[in-house]
């Protein structure tokens, strides 16, 4: 049985046009990629009820959920029940013949990343993905949290990009299907900032104030943060679970201090540059392999000035899980503080023109440090 399709569905227009545009291309293979929280699900939900998918495939469309997958096996069983195969210790070569000699299929992975994360099953995930892809008559769509497709197979151009925020109309529409418009569009944009439009945490939070109203949401997040919308017991309804299955990924682990410079991210609501990142000499090790994991794992993201920032739910939430330590602090006080001094300097002068700048991008930063008295 397929899921539901979801009822409230905005902001995701382009994305479900090009999905389109490569079914009828052909026997596409598309990965939905995005962070945590970002509607990756709901996407691709929608495609698979979409009239013109629906038309080609019929009968022949699968949706297969891989939370409890830990192997290759595993996820073959999972797939295998969907398809009505009689359990067996392995299904893999059970579950390529029946697509084999089934007529035009779509078969959509779900979370993927829960099985293909680990380094142990990743291989084995990978090949058994390229033989599903081998079959000619099989389309293939997986979601997964990242920005980074699983290898050995030919992913269909043009790519889709990962899932980015809702643009803030999209938003409001989200929230108003859900707390209905009785709340006053200020509020609602209020409430909205601290979401940065990750659709999850809007979810959440509309759902909160359809019972308490926007200004009691914003009095209680000034002291409950992202625990506020986290008592569900799973990622799609309980935020931060779902940004801690982004932050248990053998990808962070393999590098442990990316953890450091999210925390640091977690401090800086204008993010950084590279040059920054390079010039103002934290003790890490690698900083921009650590910043390349932090943008695979969707954990960070780079803004339309190439700067690295961290969305606000997830700020907020690793900035009192992880709570950057005073040696890492420490560079970051004395750049700003070299540049408040160049500005100084230079003021009044035609030089002063670039510090302006760099404090500029850097205003925000500065704000939030000293209003947490850092």
């Amino acid at each position: 049985m397929l899921p539901a399709e979801p009822k409230i569905f905005h902001g995701r227009d382009s994305e479900l046009a090009n999905i389109l545009k490569l079914f009828r291309q052909g026997t596409p293979r598309i990965a939905i990629l995005g962070a945590g929280g970002m509607g990756k699900t709901s996407l691709a939900r929608t495609v698979i009820h979409h009239e013109e998918v629906a038309t080609k495939y019929h009968g022949n469309r699968f949706f297969v959920p891989c939370d409890t997958a830990s192997s290759k096996p595993e996820l073959a069983g999972l797939i295998g029940a969907h398809l009505g195969l009689k359990s067996g210790k392995d299904l893999t070569r059970a579950v390529l013949q029946h697509f084999s000699s089934s007529p035009a299929s779509l078969l959509i992975l779900d979370n993927l990343e829960t099985v293909w994360e680990p380094t142990k099953s990743r291989e084995d995930i990978e090949e058994f993905l390229s033989l599903l892809t081998d079959i000619n008559s099989l389309a293939l769509v997986i979601t997964m949290r990242g920005a980074e497709r699983p290898s050995k197979v030919q992913w269909t151009r043009p790519f889709l990009l990962p899932l980015l925020p809702l643009a803030q109309d999209a938003a409001r529409k989200m929230f108003l299907d859900i707390a209905d418009d009785k709340h006053l569009i200020e509020d609602v944009d209020q409430v909205l900032s601290l979401t940065d439009n990750m659709p999850l945490s809007i979810s959440l939070l509309a759902h909160l104030a359809d019972i308490e109203g926007c200004k009691d949401i914003l009095f209680r997040w000034g002291t409950e943060k992202t625990t506020l919308i986290s008592e569900g017991c799973d990622r799609s309804s309980n935020l931060e679970l779902s940004i801690s299955l982004s932050l248990s990924s053998p990808r962070i682990a393999s590098t442990p201090q990316a953890q450091d410079l999210l925390a640091l991210l977690s401090m800086l609501p204008d993010g950084l540059s590279d040059v920054e990142l390079r010039q103002t000499k934290f003790p890490i090790t690698d900083i921009l392999g650590c910043k390349a994991t932090l943008l695979r794992t969707a954990l960070a993201y780079t803004d339309g000035h190439k700067r690295l920032k961290v969305l606000v739910p997830i700020r907020e939430y690793i900035g009192k899980l992880l709570p950057p330590t005073e040696e890492m602090m420490q560079p970051m006080f004395k750049h700003f503080h070299e540049l408040l001094e160049a500005y100084k300097a230079t003021a009044g002068t035609r030089l002063c023109r670039g510090p302006i700048n760099r404090i500029t991008s850097n205003y925000t930063n500065i704000q939030n440090i000293l209003q947490n008295g850092l």
